[in-house]
């Protein structure tokens, strides 16, 4: 794994997250590897996803622990849900990661943008400062030799 500036620990420490950023950049990976003691929602899964669908309430039912950050993977594909994520983190004090590709679909959707209790940080693509003590051959790109 390549070594991120987005340090999510530390961002995540005090408030609730959305996580936005292109499909493939690595938001799964990172949270992976960054955050191992994270319950991760994913509703990618069939069975997550129409059970939330049919019944949003069931999502404080998921959450084993509430004092454990919860990750909810590709919240852009049930906008509905975010009124129960509000309701866990007023109610419960639950701290969320909700990670998606499109901000915008939440946007025009009219979802519940969770009115200032969650922040917003973004993953881009990997770029030239990510690379350079990774991979050898970008040292190259800015005129200094391989270390």
């Amino acid at each position: 794994m390549y070594t991120r500036l987005l340090n999510l620990p530390k961002l995540l420490e005090k408030r609730s997250h959305f996580l936005f950023g292109a499909r493939a950049t690595g938001k799964s990976t990172l949270i992976e590897q960054t955050l191992p003691e994270a319950q991760v929602i994913d509703l990618l899964h069939a069975k997550t996803f129409s059970s939330l669908l049919r019944n949003p309430s069931a999502l404080a039912d998921m959450i084993i622990d509430p004092k454990r950050l919860v990750v909810i993977d590709e919240i852009q594909k049930l906008p509905n849900l975010l009124d129960e994520v509000q309701r866990l983190m007023t109610k419960a004090q639950i701290r969320f990661l909700l990670t998606g590709s499109s901000a915008r679909k939440l946007k025009h959707g009219g979802a519940n943008l969770l009115a200032g209790r969650a922040r917003e940080a973004r993953l881009f693509p990997l770029i030239y400062l990510w690379c350079r003590k990774t991979l050898p051959f970008m040292a190259g790109i800015s005129g200094t030799s391989p270390s």
